[in-house]
C-alpha cells in the first residue's frame, strides 16, 4: 500500500469519526475524477454535479461500514456509479449497455496510444464522448481513473474478461472514428 492510499484510509477512518474537515479533504483529492466519470454516464454537466454531492453524502454515511477491501478510490466510484445508475433508471434512461461484446485482440498498439501521438487531446475527448455509454464507462475507469482491470471489473460488478473485452471494443471503436475523422491510420 502506498503513502497516498494510506491517507485516503485514514481519512476514511476521520469520517466514521465524523471529521467533517476529513471529508472535505478525501473532496478535494478524488472530486474531480469522481465527476468525470459520473459525467461519462449521465452525460450531463448539471446532474453530474448533483450525484457528486449525493456521492459525498453516502461516502460520510457509509465511511463506518467501510472495509478496506478495496483502495477507497475505487469503493467512492463505486458508489458514484451506483447513484449515477439509480439517476439514470429514475429517468427511465439506460446508461449502458450491457450486451456481451466480442473480444479483440490483435497485440497493436492501442489507439489512445497512437491517437495521443498523433492528436490534439480536444480531438480524442471529443471522439470519446461518441463512444457507446459501456465503452466510455470502461474507458473512463481505466484510462481516466486510473483503475486495474481488476478494480473496474468490481467496480462494475462484471467479470475481468467482461472488462477486457468491454475495454477492447471501446478501443477499436475509438480507433475507428478517429480514422473516420482522419485522424488515425
Amino acid at each position: 500500500m502506498d503513502h497516498l492510499e494510506s491517507y485516503d484510509l485514514e481519512l476514511v477512518r476521520r469520517i466514521a469519526s465524523r471529521d467533517r474537515d476529513a471529508l472535505a479533504d478525501l473532496y478535494r483529492r478524488h472530486g474531480r475524477v469522481l465527476f468525470g466519470q459520473i459525467l461519462i454516464v449521465v452525460s450531463d454537466r448539471g446532474t453530474s454535479e448533483e450525484i457528486l454531492q449525493d456521492t459525498m453524502v453516502a461516502v460520510w454515511h457509509g465511511a463506518p461500514a467501510f472495509r478496506g477491501d478495496s483502495r477507497v478510490r475505487s469503493w467512492m466510484i463505486g458508489i458514484a456509479r451506483r447513484k449515477a445508475r439509480d439517476r439514470m433508471r429514475r429517468r427511465r434512461e439506460t446508461a449502458v449497455d450491457d450486451e456481451i461484446l466480442s473480444e479483440r485482440s490483435d497485440g497493436a498498439p492501442g489507439p489512445e496510444l497512437l491517437a495521443l501521438d498523433r492528436v490534439e487531446l480536444a480531438v480524442v475527448a471529443s471522439a470519446v464522448t461518441m463512444l457507446r455509454p459501456g465503452h466510455r464507462e470502461v474507458f473512463g475507469l481505466v484510462f481516466g481513473a486510473g483503475l486495474t482491470l481488476a478494480e473496474v471489473a468490481e467496480v462494475l460488478d462484471i467479470p475481468a474478461g467482461t472488462v477486457k473485452s468491454r475495454l477492447s471494443a471501446a478501443r477499436a471503436a475509438l480507433s475507428d472514428q478517429l480514422r473516420e475523422k482522419g485522424y488515425a491510420r
